[in-house]
């Protein structure tokens, strides 16, 4: 297995939370843009997931702005999947 593709697996797999919700919104996300994500794009998609549930759901909702402006173009993606 190539490593692009563990990276894959592995945001994957750490894509999984407790909130139904997210999951269902990262799910979309990741089978619409995984596979052609830039390297600063999965960067702040990896940043994103050491949050916690709930202030995940808060950024991807658009009820909090993201501390680190790095974030917001994955975030797009994410609101638009």
């Amino acid at each position: 297995m190539e490593s692009g593709t563990r990276e894959r697996e592995r945001l994957r797999w750490r894509s999984r939370r407790g909130l139904l919700e997210m999951d269902l919104i990262l799910q979309r996300f990741l089978d619409r843009h995984l596979a052609t994500l830039s390297v600063e794009d999965t960067q702040a998609y990896d940043a994103l997931l050491d949050l916690p549930d709930n202030d995940f759901l808060d950024l991807v909702m658009g009820r909090a702005a993201p501390a680190d402006d790095t974030l917001g173009q994955v975030l797009e993606k994410i609101r638009q999947s």
